[in-house]
């Protein structure tokens, strides 16, 4: 799939953050609500990201070149980081504008239109979050993830603040609107956090989890002629593609281009297995003192002594 179907759920975001920011301000102006306040500021936050994520896509599309040989995928975790930031920002200050509320109650009024305009709002953005979700995790960018967990957290924010708003029409207790606002601003912290920690473990090329790492070796395993090893294993992700490299360990008898041709045939092999895989074989011979380096694969976490 092209980096221009990519940005077509990206530019839905803005679509829906555009259209919910002034439902949700609209809510707000007339019930006076600090919940619906915070669930307002969210949505301005979404549209903010929404347009960096475009960018940022518009920018990961461009193709390899002498200044960036491995591509320029890697501006989408920082897309990600900057909206985890935004998130963080628009938690804390969801809290503290509820926390002044708290201490200085007003009276709400029109809630029953506030949050029927609100849970209209709620459902663009479910459907936009499934949108987005279904595409990143189908292509695995970590760009449209973001967006789509994003507008998830503002859906389930929203319907806490609407529970809350129930709640204080059922009562009369004013007070549980800006408590409920104070712990939506909370959840909207971690969901922040976490996006920073994800997009911080991407720059610093973190490996791949560890399950598709064992896919990898397994795949590696059943493609090795017999007496054949590997080590050295490496990984690391960039948007939606992700770079390997390892020593592969030969009968040193073969000729450069026999060797070549295992090599071959293991990339062809790991490519057919994990999409938008990208292979660096380095081939040694097997029976060679140097080709074991332990202080190198000690770094890895693996032996480096040959088997037996």
């Amino acid at each position: 799939m092209s980096q221009a179907h990519l940005r077509w759920p990206i530019a839905l975001s803005i679509v829906a953050a555009v259209l919910t920011i002034g439902m949700k301000a609209t809510a707000y102006a007339l019930t006076g609500s600090v919940g619906l306040f915070s669930d307002a500021l969210e949505s301005g936050v979404n549209l903010l990201a929404a347009v960096t994520a475009y960018f940022s896509l518009l920018y990961a599309a461009r193709p390899a070149d002498p200044s960036h040989t491995y591509g320029h995928e890697k501006i989408e975790f920082f897309s990600s980081g900057l909206e985890g930031v935004l998130i963080l920002v628009a938690g804390v200050g969801t809290a503290v504008y509820a926390a002044r509320r708290l201490v200085h109650p007003q009276s709400l009024d029109g809630l029953e239109v506030g949050i029927l305009i609100s849970l209209a709002a709620s459902a663009i953005n479910l459907v936009v979050a499934r949108v987005l979700l279904r595409y990143g995790r189908r292509y695995r960018s970590i760009v449209l993830e973001a967006d789509g967990q994003h507008l998830m957290t503002d859906v389930w924010t929203s319907l806490g603040v609407l529970a809350g708003l129930g709640l204080v029409m059922l009562t009369g207790v004013k007070e549980l609107d800006p408590v409920l606002a104070i712990l939506v601003g909370l959840n909207i912290v971690w969901t922040g956090f976490g996006l920073i920690r994800r997009s911080f473990n991407g720059l610093m090329d973190h490996a791949l989890p560890a399950a598709e790492q064992e896919q990898i070796r397994s795949v590696i395993r059943a493609s090795l002629p017999a007496g054949a090893e590997f080590h050295g294993l490496r990984t690391r992700q960039a948007g939606a593609r992700r770079f390997l490299e390892f020593h592969l360990l030969v009968d040193g008898n073969l000729s450069v281009r026999e060797a070549h041709h295992v090599a071959h045939r293991v990339e062809d092999a790991l490519t057919a297995a994990v999409p938008g895989l990208e292979v660096v074989i380095h081939v040694e011979p097997v029976d060679e003192r140097e080709s074991w380096e332990p202080e190198y694969l000690e770094r890895l976490g693996e032996p480096g002594t040959p088997p037996g």
